[in-house]
């Protein structure tokens, strides 16, 4: 879940380091560093500068202004802590005992423990906590091997022993190498964590995800599982896990933010709140025209094939994500009549169900990066390979914001969320976007299948067609209202969400937003399952938060809050106005619409009153501590 930048070409690598860094600061944020090598007199060598801070990377940009890192070739990392606590001494770089090779990371090496007891048996002194500082040392040791040999120092032998320590590690790794020794040669290499190559004039910049390409280039090589490659001045040498040259066309990076900036306000994550009704602007203006024929009522980028002979769904996401395929799950079943089961990504690879023919997977990750979810949908594809029979052949669609991802490169089929970059670490747009793309799928298959009439299929659209105006006016009135509840909450200490039917994951989702960014333990539970447990947690300190909208559940919703009251716990409701909503002590309003678009509605209130909770505690919204954007670690 860190960050890697590294940059080769002609001029000072600091700079273009630490604004590639800035753009990645999302991946992680406990610790940042780099190392630069600057050539010295002989013009065969180079001296390597390192420098490491604890905390955001505004400290490392203060130490590096005040002390310098000189060179054109270098590498840096932000770092979300696995191995070792948030310290310098566990920042990246990490080097070689001799101080003259230094390596940046992101993933985790699962036999670092064996690697370490090894090299310590030989002599060598460790100085942090972390899985990463066995690969300098082995480096190290591979290139003195080398040297001993008589073979002559320059980038190929660089090469050549980052190829063969990286054969030992074990898990995922995507990491940038630099030796003093070769102050023209910069490698890299991944295994099962993102990695891309920019190509600029007369220079290289590699980079864990796109933003830390902006400015630089749109051209890029993504790199593929297993590979490792060399880059000079002269260009760049891809090699595959046996060792094969490669050759590959780089691609045209589209749909690339230059300017990341907050505008007006004050967090990224309200400016992104606010940014939801051109979310949805933007999916009805690509998926909803007007003009499309009554068969086909969705414009959705799969031919009629993928469609056909599908029975069963198996959805397989994390986090916010998960609650976005639970409401898509509702749809596909209740609206277009497919059997539809959500699973944890993370749990899936280990207790996955039994094979059964016709199913459509889809892995769900705003990222396209999500390490459990590539996993668990490369695992579904090669069981069922296995299997050899054309019923149970791997169908596939990735839901993703970022089409030029690794999900992208695995799956046969992606559907763009398109929700545009997002900075903050707790989603919100993107969590919109992923509804609106069920919504999209939801629509597409009920057609096909004619699971519901043309008049059914034709009022979900209207409505959908009327939410970007909708959603314009709720996200200002709750904006407004939040700011005044969010003050009951000042010494609360535990809130429990509510919901019901396709609310329930809405109430999931609250509880998630709320323990993300304020800190305060939350819990979402389905409203009628308080009474078997749950209601025992109620007094007068305990905030209770309940989704009541309209529709087949709409009265039992109510009694269950009705529980809650009777138990001196504050009652806040999530409900139309004048619908039986007195017994609530607070309201937080939302349109009446019909029960299948209300969780667009409902999320709202729940993400601005998260936020300005948060706001009132003075807490780092945008990157909430322990909390990274992009999970590429298991």
């Amino acid at each position: 879940m860190c960050g890697i930048v590294a940059v080769i070409g002609s001029r000072d690598a600091a700079p273009l380091l630490l604004k590639g860094l800035k753009q990645l600061e999302y991946r992680g944020y406990d610790s940042a560093g780099l190392a630069t090598v600057t050539t010295r007199d002989i013009p065969s060598t180079g001296s390597l500068i390192c420098k490491r801070a604890n905390g955001k990377l505004a400290n490392l940009v203060e130490k590096v202004h005040s002390e310098g890192a000189p060179g054109q070739l270098g590498i840096g990392h932000t770092r979300w802590a696995t191995h070792g606590k948030p310290e310098e001494r566990n920042a990246h770089p990490h080097r070689d005992s001799s101080g003259s090779l230094a390596v940046v990371q992101n993933g985790i090496i699962e036999n670092h423990s064996a690697l370490r007891k090894a090299l310590q048996l030989e002599g060598v002194k460790f100085a942090s906590d972390t899985d990463t500082e066995v690969i300098p040392h082995l480096i190290s040791r591979e290139l003195n091997l080398l040297k001993s040999q008589g073979r002559i120092v320059n980038a190929t032998l660089l090469l050549e022993a980052v190829r063969k320590v990286v054969s030992q590690l074990q898990g995922a790794y995507a990491l940038a190498v630099v030796w003093q020794e070769t102050p023209e040669a910069l490698v890299v290499a991944r295994k099962q964590a993102p990695l891309l190559i920019g190509l600029g004039e007369g220079e290289f910049l590699c980079a864990s995800d796109t933003p830390a390409l902006a400015g630089f280039t749109r051209t890029i090589l993504p790199m593929e599982d297993g590979e490792v490659a060399l880059l000079t001045p002269l260009g760049i040498e891809l090699y595959d896990s046996q060792g094969h040259r490669q050759q590959r066309s780089p691609s045209f990076l589209h749909g690339l933010e230059d300017v990341v900036s907050k505008r007006n306000f004050r967090h990224f994550m309200l400016k992104e709140i606010y940014e939801q009704p051109e979310t949805a602007r933007l999916w009805v203006d690509r998926h909803l025209p007007l003009g499309l024929p009554e068969a086909v009522p969705v414009a959705l980028p799969f031919e009629n094939s993928f469609y056909e002979g599908i029975e069963r769904i198996q959805i397989l996401a994390c986090g916010t994500s998960r609650h976005a395929a639970m409401v898509g799950a509702y749809l596909l079943e209740q609206f277009a009549g497919i059997p539809t089961t959500v699973f944890y990504a993370s749990e899936f690879r280990y207790a996955p169900p039994p094979l059964a023919p016709n199913t459509l997977t889809i892995g769900v990750t705003q990222s396209g990066e999500t390490a459990d979810t590539l996993a668990a949908l490369a695992m579904e594809k090669e069981r069922r390979e296995v299997y050899k029979h054309p019923d149970f052949l791997s169908r596939e669609l990735g839901i993703t914001n970022r089409a030029e991802s690794s999900i992208a490169r695995q799956v046969s089929n992606i559907l763009d969320i398109g929700a545009g970059l997002e900075v903050g670490v707790a989603a919100t747009k993107t969590f919109l976007a992923q509804l609106l793309s069920f919504y999209s799928l939801t629509l597409s298959f009920a057609s096909r299948r004619k699971s519901r009439s043309l008049e059914e299929i034709t009022s979900l659209i209207n409505e959908l067609r009327l939410l970007p105006k909708q959603l314009l006016v709720l996200v200002k009135q709750h904006d407004a209202l939040a700011v005044t509840l969010a003050q009951r909450f000042s010494d609360t200490q535990n809130v429990i969400f509510l919901g019901r039917g396709i609310n329930y994951p809405i109430a999931l989702e609250g509880a998630l937003k709320l323990k993300e960014i304020s800190y305060i333990h939350a819990e979402g539970y389905p409203a009628g399952e308080m009474k078997h447990g749950p209601i025992a947690l109620l007094e007068r300190r305990v905030p209770v938060i309940s989704i009541a909208t309209p529709g087949v559940v709409f009265e039992k919703v109510l009694s269950n809050a009705q529980e809650a009251k009777a138990r001196d716990a504050q009652l806040i409701g999530v409900a139309p106005e004048g619908l039986a909503t007195e017994i609530f002590d607070a309201l937080m309003p939302i349109p009446e619409v019909s029960e299948w678009i209300s969780p667009l509605f409902s999320v709202i209130p729940m993400q601005l009153l998260s936020y300005h909770i948060a706001a009132n505690r003075g807490l780092d919204i945008d990157q909430p501590r322990n909390l990274a954007k992009s999970v590429t670690v298991e």
